[in-house]
């Protein structure tokens, strides 16, 4: 935007009061409920090196907005924040406890070691006491040293307004040539952020941003947007697998805190950690994690994590900070820079490390034009309230103490509800960009390729459905659906959408349905219900267009569709009852389905049907809703397939032994490209690793399988190991095959029946009269399965008898208030 913003000066021209009304003190605009794109390209050096030159002056002199030395929130980036920082968590009460409580646990077995002689053990003799008192403070110094060093590699260092001032103008360089659109965000929701932001500044809280997390992008956008806003930069935490040289240094000047992936048993580290997030939130600094830990690889959001989020929640929890204002953020992108690596990861491809060569290479994609990037953010609300909620709901007959609160049967689901209703809250608050209203278009579609018009048509269509749905469509500015369209294919390229050309009319296709799948699923969570309900009613359509089902049996099954995915998908937050109810009401509605009273009680539904307009329709609207579910059908169905791979050949001496997890996960993927390439399987999505390990934690809570998981002091050395539960064992025939009418009747036969009953009919997959479990599927689980699989068996899991413990604790796939429910 234009050099317009300072604080009291002259109103810019007309066209320029946006940027007033975004980043000024006291202009005001008439309607500020509108997109502006936050960033435009500077000038190239090769094009215009003077104004190149002028436009780098400006930053390094810090004019107007630049300067960054009134920002919004506490002081940063001042010569010697760092060591500030260090000394105030290496004070911390809590940090210093933990320390001394280490050491004398040390020294208590050193003593029991006998290392302070015979007597020493009862502490009787001075000098005993003395030697005891004098091991621990040298442990204690020993211990201090050790987390100052941590602490270094931890702690962000916001030293100097000159490198942020050089990083926000590097970013801006790099981020406008990859999104040539820019980074566009909503003024309402700006101006809301600003407010609040002040108001925590006055009471020097810190605020919470919580992003969803799909690309390397995410927290420099949001990073160039707070510093563009003149608000104190977040503190993020970062994997440190991102801390290699150059630009690990790089990104901790620049706000990065770089934690290990895993704590392991470490409590001294857990406890650093804990502190430095204490000492931020207690002097007000904002902090940013990824509620989802990791980048999604598959478009949608994942399943919260809880591990940082549940830091920053103790902080407020134990009464060491007042409050704090959670921030749900929403980072929506027409072309995601990582796509193709994710592909290569979710096909079985392992992830490549973090280095500055991969880096630099993917710097190559600075010169393509990937779209736009959509940032929303949610208003920000109190955690003390938010926890002062919840509290008053679990905590009976007793005072709300911050030891009440920290209670695990207090504190795990008042963490759980915080997490999911994050999430829920950023999908509340994401817009679809047209990239993924073309993607989602091409993947449900029962032709090979659609006509432009049709193209338009449907695009349109989906759009009226995201906004009747209460979702949110990216702006563009009064554009047609014909040139949002162009935008889309534009910025897709022919890689992912191909066209053939020598017909009367230009047609598209899915080029590649797997990427294309990316960002179909950025709008499967505004129709997941309606999906779930049109692939139950489904399994009586696949048999003939005028078959009904019951009530009762629509509701069973998708119950059971709802539980299937409950780790897959973030359901509404209100019961399967009154989910399913609006659902089919709204169906109803829309004229796809049709619904006959029940003649004993006409308030009763007896049967549900495809409406006469849908049938007249050709099913395009049910189809959609089809498409949608059912590569994540077919994904759990070959799930429960490649547990026939468990079962144990009858030469094996025991029939209940536990097998590799990486090995069994890795040949799982490799019968399902198998089954693909035969015809068994219709969509090849469904054998990306994510939703196999989704469709494989749900089976474990079922208790379908059992997953050994070693203690964590093992450091990760014993593998993890799984077998079938021995209640669902399939049974073999007289030569010890697998075979369909061995099978039939089994626990595992019925259940992979079951989801066998929504997946889609075509001449490939049920070219064996519709069976699920043929001769040929089997046969080719047990060729896959292979002699190797047994050969790291074992009869007892590796650890202690804990690691065959079901899942217990925060169980994923819940709605946004925590419970159970679903749809």
């Amino acid at each position: 935007m234009s050099d317009n913003s300072s604080p009291g000066g002259t109103p810019a021209p007309a066209g320029a009061v946006a940027d007033w009304a975004i980043f000024g003190d006291e202009l005001k605009v008439v309607d500020t409920n509108v997109e502006h794109e936050l960033l435009e390209p500077y000038a190239s050096f090769r094009d215009a090196p003077i104004n190149a030159i002028s436009e780098l002056g400006l930053h390094f002199l810090g004019t107007a907005w630049r300067s960054y030395d009134q920002i919004i929130g506490q002081p940063i980036f001042y010569p010697g924040f760092t060591e500030n920082i260090k000394s105030l968590t290496m004070a911390q009460p809590r940090l210093k406890s933990k320390i001394r409580s280490l050491a004398t646990k040390r020294v208590e077995v050193e003593v029991k070691e006998g290392q302070y002689g015979g007597v020493a053990a009862t502490g009787e003799e001075p000098a005993v006491k003395a030697a005891r008192n004098t091991r621990r403070k040298q442990i204690e110094s020993e211990l201090s040293t050790v987390a100052d060093d941590w602490l270094d590699k931890l702690v962000c260092k916001m030293e100097g307004r000159y490198f942020i001032r050089g990083a926000y103008y590097l970013a801006t360089q790099l981020l406008t040539r990859a999104y040539h659109q820019g980074i566009h965000v909503n003024s309402q929701e700006v101006l809301q952020l600003r407010t609040v932001a002040k108001q925590a500044a006055k009471l020097k809280q810190s605020i919470v941003f919580l992003p969803s997390h799909r690309s390397h992008v995410d927290y420099v956008s949001l990073q160039v947007i707070c510093f563009r806003l003149g608000m104190a930069l977040p503190t993020v935490v970062a994997g440190d697998n991102l801390n290699f040289p150059v630009i690990g240094s790089f990104l901790q000047n620049a706000g990065a805190m770089y934690i290990r992936r895993s704590f392991g048993d470490d409590q001294l580290y857990s406890t650093l950690v804990q502190t430095y997030i204490d000492t931020l939130m207690q002097n007000g600094h904002n902090v940013e994690c990824f509620v989802e830990g990791g980048r999604s690889r598959t478009g949608k959001l994942l399943q919260p994590k809880f591990g940082i989020l549940g830091f920053y929640l103790d902080s407020v929890l134990s009464g060491i900070v007042e409050d704090a204002w959670i921030c749900p953020v929403s980072t929506q992108y027409d072309k995601v820079i990582e796509v193709d690596s994710y592909i290569s990861e979710l096909l079985g491809q392992p992830k490549k490390k973090e280095d500055l060569a991969g880096f630099l290479s993917a710097s190559n994609v600075l010169s393509l034009k990937l779209g736009r990037v959509d940032v929303r953010f949610q208003k920000p609300w109190s955690l003390r309230q938010f926890i002062n909620d919840q509290a008053s709901r679990l905590v009976k007959d007793q005072p709300t103490t911050p030891k009440v609160l920290m209670q695990p049967n207090i504190r795990r689901p008042i963490l759980s509800k915080l997490g999911y209703q994050v999430l829920a809250e950023i999908n509340e608050v994401s817009v679809v960009m047209p990239t993924a209203l073309v993607g989602t278009v091409l993947l449900t579609l029962s032709g090979r390729s659609v006509g432009r018009a049709e193209l338009v048509r449907r695009v349109a269509w989906l759009g009226a459905r995201i906004v009747s749905e209460q979702g949110r469509l990216a702006h563009f500015n009064g554009n047609t659906v014909e040139s949002v369209v162009d935008k889309a294919l534009e910025v897709l390229g022919p890689k992912l959408v191909g066209r053939v050309d020598d017909l009367p009319e230009e047609m598209y296709y899915a080029e590649d349905r797997f990427q294309l799948s990316f960002y179909r699923n950025m709008t499967i969570h505004l129709f997941i219900s309606q999906a779930l309900v049109c692939a139950a009613v489904y399994t009586k359509v696949k048999h003939s267009i005028n078959e009904t089902i019951s009530a009762r049996e629509l509701y069973d099954y998708v119950n059971f569709l709802s539980q299937l995915f409950r780790t897959e998908f973030i359901f509404p937050a209100t019961s399967l009852e009154d989910n399913f109810r609006r659902t089919l009401e709204g169906l109803v509605a829309d004229r796809v389905l049709y619904t006959t009273p029940d003649p004993a009680n006409p308030e009763s539904i007896a049967t549900i049907e495809l409406h006469p307009d849908e049938r007249a329709r050709g099913l395009e609207n049910f189809d959609f809703y089809c498409f949608l579910i059912w590569p994540f059908i077919e994904a759990s169905w070959l799930d429960g397939i490649s547990l026939f791979m468990l079962s144990p050949p009858p030469t094996s001496p025991d029939q209940s032994v536990y097998l590799d997890l990486s090995t069994f996960q890795e040949k799982a993927q490799l019968l399902g490209k198998t089954l693909f390439h035969r015809g068994d399987l219709s969509y090849y999505e469904a054998v990306n690793k994510e939703a196999l390990k989704n469709a494989l934690g749900r089976t474990e809570e079922e208790g379908i399988v059992q997953i050994t998981r070693p203690d964590k002091s093992e450091g990760g050395k014993i593998p993890q190991r799984i077998r079938l539960h021995p209640d669902w064992l399939p049974p073999r025939d007289a030569l010890g095959k697998l075979t369909p009418n061995a099978v039939v009747g089994s626990r595992l036969f019925a259940y992979c029946e079951a989801i066998h009953s929504s997946r889609r009919v075509n001449g490939e997959t049920h070219k064996d009269g519709g069976a699920s479990l043929t001769t040929r599927v089997l046969q080719l689980a047990e060729m896959v399965a292979g002699d190797d699989l047994f050969e790291t068996a074992v009869a007892e899991p590796l650890g202690t008898p804990k690691v065959l413990r079901r899942r217990v604790g925060i169980r994923t796939g819940r709605g946004a208030n925590g419970k159970a429910s679903r749809l």
